[in-house]
C-alpha cells in the first residue's frame, strides 16, 4: 500500500490545505504561490501514474485514491475561484464541473456493481477535458495583473488571462460533452 506512487498521491491530498492557506495569505504573492502549489500537484499526478507503471507498483488502493486526490484538489480550486472571481459564468461552469464529477463517480460505481465498469472507462475526451481544466484553473488562480518577465521578452498578462478564460470555457464544454458520452455508454444498463 505504501508504494512510491501512493505516497505521492497522499502528498497531493496534503497539499490541498497548503494550497488554500497560501491563496488566502495576506501577501502580494498569494495567487502565484497557490498557482505554484496547484501546478506542482498537477505534475505529481502525472508522475505517480508514470511511476506506478514504470516500477510495476500499481495497486487497488492507488486506483482508488488517485482520482479522489485529483477531484479534491480540483473541487477546492473551483470553490476558491467561485468566491474569488464572483463571475456568474465562472460559478455556473464550476458547479457543472463539480456536478459532472459526482455524476460520473456515481455512474462508475453503478456500472461496477453490474460488472460493466470498462464500458465507461476514462476516454481520450476525458483526458482533454482534464488538461483544459487544469490549464484554465491554473491561469485563473494566478490571474496576474502584471506582464510576465521571460528571458527574451515581456509576456503581456492580458494574453495569459485570455488563455485562462479560453481553457476554462473549453473545459466547461468538454465537461458537459464527456458527461453525455459516458451517460450514453451506460444508458443500456440503466434502462434494464
Amino acid at each position: 500500500m505504501w508504494t512510491i506512487p501512493n505516497q505521492i498521491t497522499l502528498f497531493r491530498i496534503i497539499l490541498i490545505p497548503v494550497f488554500i492557506i497560501i491563496f488566502y495569505l495576506p501577501v502580494s504573492w498569494n495567487h502565484f504561490g497557490a498557482f505554484a502549489v496547484f501546478w506542482f500537484a498537477a505534475i505529481s499526478d502525472a508522475l505517480d501514474g508514470y511511476l506506478a507503471r514504470k516500477l510495476n507498483q500499481s495497486s487497488a488502493f492507488g486506483a482508488f485514491i488517485d482520482p479522489v486526490a485529483d477531484k479534491l484538489m480540483v473541487i477546492a480550486a473551483l470553490v476558491i475561484l467561485i468566491q474569488d472571481l464572483q463571475v456568474w459564468w465562472i460559478s455556473v461552469s464550476a458547479i457543472l464541473m463539480i456536478s459532472r464529477e459526482i455524476f460520473i463517480s456515481a455512474l462508475r460505481e453503478f456500472m461496477s456493481s453490474r460488472g460493466k465498469r470498462d464500458d465507461i472507462a476514462v476516454s481520450q475526451l476525458g483526458k482533454y477535458k482534464t488538461a483544459a481544466q487544469m490549464l484554465g484553473i491554473m491561469g485563473l488562480i494566478w490571474y496576474p495583473t502584471y506582464d510576465i518577465p521571460l528571458i527574451l521578452f515581456e509576456f503581456p498578462h492580458e494574453i495569459l488571462i485570455f488563455a485562462a478564460y479560453s481553457f476554462y470555457a473549453i473545459a466547461t464544454v468538454l465537461t458537459f460533452w464527456s458527461m453525455i458520452v459516458y451517460f450514453k455508454a451506460a444508458w443500456p444498463e440503466l434502462t434494464k
